[in-house]
């Protein structure tokens, strides 16, 4: 079959490779689209973590695909699944208590598993969720890092009322602008650097996109482009009290400086979020299901497998690119 394989000596290449055999519990599933993010980026361009990527890697981690064959208890052969990417052993004092994000035995598809940019992949069933039959692909394939920026508005409250700063443009930001009106806002400002974004901005919720640090405050502020600046900006743009949440990631060793006392007299609650727990998901898929969610207005740029060097640059926005960068998808149909 064909897939998208990365390693650090070879580069990315389309490759053809042997199908998956299912291991006992799990399903075959064929992905349809794949979508593409910074964090692929950082995988192609090996600056990940080595912690978190098991090379050579078959990428793709934001993903909706089929079931390839009739799986008891979960639905019929062509059914339009979603799939968590964590693989938690469940067994373990974080599996326990619902951190399966935190797993004793970090392993996740797309990173230290063969990931969905593939004619086929197999996945355990107990992470398999199906779709309702309203659902659009467009919009399924974006439960992912929807999950992602779930887990991190919902491990602490946000407050009625709040005023929101959200530094990034891209998908990870556009999408926290979208789900953060879920809590009822009084303003929410995105700090971008690429102007062509800010009709994104506004679809996705957003009442100002500007390319300058404001100079108001705010109660809730998201860094969401992973890089040291952002998160320096994030801690300027916090009010007394406020929430900083970091949902970045910017490559290994990025080093950062910050004055503690500032922290301690401002009151800040400064929280790290890693990827979703199997509850966030549960909780996305259902209001997705339920019509509630319908984030494709996203998708900007779409790519077959074939086309992985274009779909790629428009990651990185290089090349003749024009307007709006959101979601980068690979279709395998």
């Amino acid at each position: 079959m064909k897939a998208l394989v990365s390693s650090p000596s070879e580069g990315l290449q389309l490759l053809s490779i042997p199908e998956p055999v299912p291991n006992d519990g799990d399903v075959l599933v064929a992905p349809l689209l794949v979508g593409l993010c910074g964090t692929d980026l950082e995988l192609i361009d090996a600056t990940i973590d080595p912690m978190y990527v098991r090379y050579p890697l078959v990428l793709g981690h934001e993903w909706v695909g089929q079931l390839v064959a009739d799986a008891d208890g979960l639905g019929m052969a062509g059914e339009r699944v979603v799939v968590e990417g964590i693989i938690p052993c469940g067994v373990c004092d974080a599996c326990r208590v619902g951190d399966t994000n935190r797993c004793a035995t970090y392993d996740e598809i797309g990173f230290t598993h063969q990931g969905a940019l593939a004619e086929r992949i197999a996945v355990p069933a107990r992470l398999v969720h199906v779709l309702n039959e309203r659902v659009t692909l467009d919009d399924a394939v974006l439960v992912e890092p929807m999950a992602v920026v779930w887990r991190a508005l919902t491990r602490l409250p946000v407050r009625q009322g709040s005023r929101v700063a959200i530094i990034g443009d891209g998908t990870i930001g556009l999408l926290a602008a979208h789900l953060v009106r879920l809590f009822a806002p009084t303003k929410v400002v995105m700090v971008g650097r690429r102007i062509a974004q800010a009709d994104l901005a506004r679809r996705a919720g957003a009442d100002h996109f500007v390319t300058e640090t404001p100079e108001e405050r705010f109660d809730l502020v998201i860094e969401a482009a992973g890089v040291a600046e952002a998160t320096s900006s994030a801690l300027v743009l916090a009010d007394r009290g406020a929430t900083v949440t970091l949902l970045g990631l910017p490559a290994h060793g990025t080093k950062l400086s910050v004055r503690p006392d500032d922290l301690v007299n401002n009151d800040l609650i400064i929280q790290g979020s890693f990827s979703y727990t199997r509850d966030a998901w549960r909780e996305v898929v259902s209001r997705l299901n339920e019509g509630l969610l319908r984030p494709s207005f996203l998708i900007t740029h779409r790519f077959s497998i074939d086309e992985f060097d274009g779909a790629v640059a428009a990651l990185r926005g290089t090349g003749n690119q024009v307007g709006p960068r959101g979601k980068v998808i690979v279709d395998l149909r």
